[in-house]
């Protein structure tokens, strides 16, 4: 069946138009997050006026993903020993996922197996950063872009199996199949997604380039790398489902190569994907 490729684009356009803004506290945490000067005093007195946000900072820092041996009872300390940056990515991530749950179209790929194959892209991402000695900080923002990565995907309804179908009978790209199917892809409906949610620039970068293996050659766009190479370790791993099939071997040699990172790197991680995994779970389900 051959589907009316400005129609789709009008629909999807429409779809986002419709999706629910971010709340009114992820915002503010984002906000105050992204100044220099701003400081765990400031993002308190945001975080403090949500109480379920307040409850998931309390549960997190309380959690087995960080066994402290004394239980913390006070936001700001809270807030303190997490890092502002933590708080922000968990506000962000958390939030993003509930809207999302209640908006996504497809059944050709389940809600389960999508955030599965994400937060397998988010982990991988930032293991490939610690090879490089990325900052721990920086390591952080960069798993919420890979967890984030596919966002562009949730506005496409059942039409989808064609382009799943196409990429896997003609072993091509899905975004090559998306393109030719649909008029367009992921990651042009992604960056109108995070426009709308005025995500970062990084998280932005992450969401509409990391197909766009041309635009990974400078330092300032590495981080688009790491949640691209992330993307082809988890389609081979098999972690989750997101419609790729596995990626051509010259895709991977080009990509390490752009990365400065080697082969025996590309494979290095697979002791601590799992873990990092099971992290990353608990994490997103505080």
């Amino acid at each position: 069946m051959t589907l009316d490729k400005e129609q789709q684009r009008k629909d999807i356009e429409k779809f986002i138009r419709k999706m629910p803004s971010l709340s009114t506290t992820v915002g503010k945490v984002m906000e105050v997050c992204s100044r220099t000067d701003a400081s765990p005093n400031e993002l308190n007195k945001v975080v403090s006026l949500d109480p379920v946000l307040t409850g998931q900072v309390l549960k997190l820092i309380n959690s087995a993903y960080y066994s402290l041996v004394d239980k913390v009872t006070t936001l700001t300390r809270a807030i303190t020993m997490l890092g502002m940056n933590t708080v922000k990515n968990m506000a962000l991530s958390t939030a993003i996922i509930k809207t999302v749950g209640g908006v996504k179209k497809s059944r050709v790929i389940p809600t389960t197996k999508f955030w599965q194959h994400s937060i397998g892209v988010g982990v991988s991402a930032k293991l490939y950063a610690a090879i490089q000695d990325m900052p721990v900080m920086e390591r952080e923002g960069l798993f919420v872009a890979g967890l984030l990565h596919d966002l562009g995907k949730i506005p496409f309804g059942d039409e989808y199996i064609q382009v799943v179908n196409m990429a896997r009978n003609e072993q091509i790209p899905l975004i090559e199949a998306e393109q030719e199917v649909l008029g367009i892809d992921h990651q042009e409906v992604g960056r109108m997604i995070a426009e709308k949610w005025k995500l970062n620039e990084e998280i932005t970068n992450c969401i509409s380039q990391h197909h766009n293996l041309a635009t990974i050659s400078e330092d300032s766009t590495k981080r688009i790398g790491y949640v691209a190479l992330g993307n082809m370790y988890t389609d081979i791993l098999d972690v989750g489902f997101a419609g790729s099939s596995f990626p051509r071997e010259s895709e991977v040699t080009e990509l390490l190569e752009l990365l400065g990172l080697s082969m025996a790197d590309f494979g290095s991680i697979g002791e601590d994907v799992q873990k990092e995994i099971q992290k990353a779970e608990m994490f997103l389900q505080i």
